[in-house]
C-alpha cells in the first residue's frame, strides 16, 4: 500500500459545508480542514432554494487551497451531502434554475392528497422508505401536478451531491444511498422504482445509473484541474454520498449489538441490517430503511435535531444577545431539570418564523411553563430529544427481537457532553461519543476502498477506530427519567392526536 496519500472530502451540511484533507498513511487517517464554508436556504418569493453554484464555488475554492499547500493533485475526491434534494440538467447539461431547499412549502399537505393514489403503506412497501412530505418523491410530484415547466425540459435529475459530481468529471450519476433517500428507489430489488414514478407522474426517463460507494467514476475534467493549479487530473469518487450512511460507515464498534445516533441538525438512530425492514411494525413505529456504505441497509428514524436549537441561537444573536455553544450547555446543566418537554418532531417546529416563539406556544398548549431563559430552552431541547431517542431506541429493540447494548453517537452532537450525559442517563445505557467528522472520515475512507488503499469497508472502519479517539458516558443521574418518559409520550400522542384531526 502506498503511503501518506491525501484524499479530499467533501461533506455538505444543512447549515455549513467543508473541505477536508484526509491523510492515510497506510494505518490511520488524518483529518486536516482546509475551506469552511455556511450554508442555508435562500428565499426568493415565496420559494426557499440552495446556492448551488455558490456552493460549487466553495469546493473549488477549496481545491485550490489544497494546491497552494500541497502542490500536487489529491489521489482523489468525494462528496457527501443531506439527502432528498436534487438539481434537473437540460439535454445541454445546463443547470434548470436554483435546487429547491426540502423545507420549501411546495409539498405541504401532499402526501395526505396522494394518499389516494399510492397509499404510505403501499410506497413503503415498494421503497422501504418512510412517507415524509420533504421527500424527493414528493417535491416532483408537486412539479408534475403543477406542470412545471423545469421539469418538462429535464432531461436529468441529480441529487445534490451527484451534481457536484458531474461539475467535478462530467459523469451523470447517482449513488446508490442518496438514491435510497427518494423514496423512489426499491431497496430490496436494487432498482428505481417506476411503478412509484408512474403513480405520481414523474418521468422516469430523467433518473440515471446508480452508481455503488468505492465506485470511480472518472478523472478530473481538465478545467477542474488547471483551475485549482493541478497539472494532471484525479479521480472523482462516489463515496457513501449520503451523509449519514457515510457518517455510519465511519464509526468503530458498531455492530449487532450497538445502535448509531447521527447527531447535527437532523438526528438519525438506528442499527445496520443486510435486508430493509419492510415489517408492518417498521412501518406503523415511523421507521425508514435507506442504503449503507457496503450495499446493505440502515433501518433508522429519522428525527428533528439541534435544529430547534440552532434557530433559536440565530434569533438570539440576531437580537444582538451573543450565544456561545459552550456557555449554553453549561446554562442547560444548571437549569431546573424537566421543567417543560416538547415533541422535537412536532410541525410546530418544521419551519417556523420564529423558533423560540414555536417552543413557547409549544409548551403553553400542551399546559407548561415556557423556557424563560436560553439555558432553560437548551435543557428542554437537551432533555426531549434525549427522551425521543429513548422511544425510537425501544422501538428499535422491539423490531431487532434483542437489546441494543449501547449507544455509538458521531457528528456534532457527539461533542456536545451534556447531551451525550443525558442520552446515557435517559436510555440507562452507555452513550460512546466520536468520531465527530465521521461523515469526512467515512468519505475518505470508501476513497481509499476504491483506489485500493484498504480491501473493504469493514477494514477501513478498523483503521478510523485505530485514527481517533472517543469518549464513553455511563449511566448516572438516572433519577426523574421514567417519569419524565411518561411525560413525554403523553406530549407526543397529543401531538399525533392533533395532527391526525387537523388542528
Amino acid at each position: 500500500m502506498s503511503a501518506r496519500l491525501s484524499y479530499l472530502a467533501v461533506d455538505l451540511g444543512a447549515s455549513s459545508g467543508r473541505v477536508m484533507e484526509c491523510r492515510w498513511d497506510g494505518s490511520r487517517f488524518e483529518l486536516e480542514e482546509l475551506h469552511r464554508f455556511p450554508n442555508g436556504g435562500v428565499r426568493v418569493g415565496a420559494s426557499l432554494h440552495w446556492d448551488a453554484l455558490r456552493l460549487w464555488s466553495e469546493i473549488q475554492a477549496g481545491l485550490q487551497r489544497f494546491g497552494v499547500l500541497r502542490g500536487a493533485p489529491p489521489a482523489g475526491i468525494g462528496v457527501d451531502a443531506w439527502g432528498v434534494d436534487f438539481a434537473l440538467l437540460d439535454e445541454r447539461d445546463r443547470l434548470l434554475g436554483n435546487p429547491y431547499h426540502y423545507r420549501d412549502a411546495r409539498t405541504r399537505g401532499l402526501p395526505k392528497r396522494l394518499s389516494s393514489v399510492l397509499s404510505a403503506r403501499d410506497l413503503f412497501r415498494a421503497t422501504g422508505v418512510e412517507t415524509m412530505e420533504i421527500n424527493t418523491a414528493f417535491q416532483l410530484a408537486s412539479m408534475a401536478a403543477g406542470g412545471d415547466p423545469q421539469l418538462q425540459c429535464a432531461h436529468t435529475l441529480l441529487m445534490m451531491p451527484d451534481l457536484f459530481q458531474f461539475l467535478l468529471c462530467g459523469e451523470k450519476r447517482v449513488e446508490f444511498t442518496e438514491a435510497s433517500t427518494t423514496q423512489l428507489y426499491n431497496l430490496r430489488a436494487g432498482r428505481w422504482s417506476r411503478e412509484t414514478m408512474s403513480a405520481f407522474g414523474i418521468p422516469s426517463h430523467i433518473f440515471p445509473e446508480v452508481a455503488m460507494p468505492g465506485t470511480v467514476l472518472g478523472e478530473a475534467r481538465a478545467s477542474v484541474a488547471s483551475d485549482a493549479g493541478f497539472a494532471h487530473a484525479f479521480p472523482c469518487i462516489a463515496v457513501a454520498s449520503h451523509d449519514t450512511a457515510s457518517a455510519v460507515a465511519a464509526i468503530p464498534g458498531l455492530d449487532e449489538s450497538s445502535v448509531f445516533l447521527s447527531s447535527g441538525t437532523w438526528s438519525l438512530i438506528g442499527a445496520t441490517a443486510r435486508e430493509p425492514n419492510l415489517s408492518d411494525a417498521a412501518f406503523a413505529g415511523g421507521f425508514t430503511n435507506e442504503g449503507s456504505a457496503d450495499g446493505g441497509a440502515l433501518l433508522m428514524k429519522n428525527l428533528t435535531g439541534l435544529w430547534i436549537l440552532q434557530e433559536c441561537v440565530r434569533a438570539w444573536e440576531a437580537a444582538g444577545n451573543r450565544c456561545e455553544w459552550s456557555h449554553l450547555e453549561q446554562a442547560a446543566a444548571a437549569a431546573e431539570p424537566f421543567r417543560s418537554l416538547i415533541d422535537p418532531s412536532s410541525p410546530d417546529f418544521g419551519s417556523p418564523a420564529d423558533m423560540c416563539a414555536a417552543v413557547a406556544r409549544h409548551c403553553t398548549r400542551t399546559d407548561q411553563p415556557p423556557p424563560a431563559t436560553p439555558g432553560e430552552t437548551a435543557r428542554c431541547v437537551f432533555e426531549s430529544l434525549s427522551l425521543a431517542y429513548r422511544s425510537a431506541l425501544e422501538e428499535l429493540d422491539r423490531l431487532a427481537g434483542r437489546r441494543h447494548a449501547t449507544i455509538r453517537v458521531v457528528g456534532g452532537g457527539s461533542l456536545n457532553r451534556v447531551l451525550c450525559q443525558m442520552t446515557a442517563d435517559a436510555c440507562g445505557r452507555p452513550v460512546v461519543a466520536g468520531p465527530v467528522e465521521a461523515a469526512a472520515l467515512g468519505n475518505a475512507m470508501a476513497q481509499a476502498v476504491a483506489t485500493g488503499q484498504l480491501r473493504n469497508f469493514a477494514e477501513g472502519r478498523e483503521a478510523i477506530g485505530r485514527s481517533v479517539a472517543s469518549e464513553t458516558y455511563q449511566p448516572s443521574a438516572t433519577h426523574g427519567w421514567d417519569e419524565a418518559f411518561e411525560q413525554y409520550k403523553s406530549i407526543v400522542n397529543g401531538e399525533r392526536e392533533r395532527v391526525l384531526n387537523g388542528a
